[in-house]
């Protein structure tokens, strides 16, 4: 049977981010993408004009849905705007036996809001500890455990306070960092720092989504965790490179670059 892979996430209308970005992700990577919707958003490229939270009960008939019939290999999660769906889908995750990866969504690539703080105090305490490998950026660590990262040698002390919440691995992501773009993949005591060069292209919007979906793909394959994320790591690098511009903000990164680099 095909390798199943579920995001739970918001919609991004404008295609870039959120269950567009996973679904494309993961159609790339060879995998059958399934969703639940956790909220809809106007967004384009310039930021998110408004967002609609979806009923928890519509969250969870489509988690079950999905779940008791079709059956998955790895769940991604996103945007999760409140602490009742964060709670819910905490709860869905740990009684799933698939790993999960967790992308603790806290604002848009405009610096738009995409969790309410009230909610923080749920991913912390509910959220975090059923994440196979939880994937923050710098700002959701400062956002989630006050630790701000401002240099390469910080990533150890954040990925240090991260992990206190429960993750079995995380990946704290430096693209904010200058320099090359270094991450640094642990569980406390094995560590991976994974580097790539920096591409001078402004059209990033989508990159965590892309990320945590194809680190998802990787473990639903069955490969471990370095393996799942080096590779993820590798095709979001070529995304970013080959991000183009889409309206007049900032574009999305090319989901389909690998499939579409020896096509004239």
């Amino acid at each position: 049977m095909i390798t199943r892979v579920l995001t739970v996430a918001g919609s991004d209308s404008g295609g870039g981010a959120g269950i567009q970005a996973d679904l494309k992700t993961m159609l790339a990577l060879g995998v059958h993408g399934m969703s639940v919707l956790t909220a809809v958003t106007a967004q384009n490229s310039l930021g998110v004009q408004g967002a609609w939270e979806l009923p928890v009960d519509a969250v969870r008939a489509q988690y079950r849905s999905v779940v008791d019939d079709i059956g998955v290999q790895a769940v991604k999660t996103g945007m999760l705007s409140s602490a009742e769906l964060v709670e819910t889908v905490a709860e869905l995750i740990s009684g799933t036996d698939a790993p999960a990866v967790v992308d603790p969504v806290g604002v848009s690539k405009h610096g738009d809001p995409l969790l309410a703080a009230s909610a923080l105090d749920s991913v912390r305490t509910r959220l975090l500890p059923v994440a196979t490998v939880a994937t923050p950026n710098l700002d959701e660590v400062t956002q989630l455990t006050g630790v701000r990262a401002e240099s390469e040698q910080d990533l150890r002390r954040a990925a240090a306070a991260v992990l206190e919440f429960g993750p079995r691995w995380v990946l704290i992501k430096g693209g904010h960092l200058s320099g090359d773009a270094v991450d640094l993949l642990t569980d406390g005591s094995e560590e991976h720092l994974l580097r790539a060069p920096r591409y001078d292209n402004r059209h990033t919007h989508g990159t965590g989504c892309t990320l945590a979906s194809a680190i998802a793909c990787g473990l639903a394959r069955g490969r471990s965790v370095p393996e799942a994320v080096t590779a993820a790591k590798a095709y979001v690098t070529g995304a970013i490179a080959a991000g183009f511009a889409l309206g007049a903000g900032i574009g999305p990164v090319d989901h389909g670059w690998a499939l579409r680099r020896d096509t004239p």
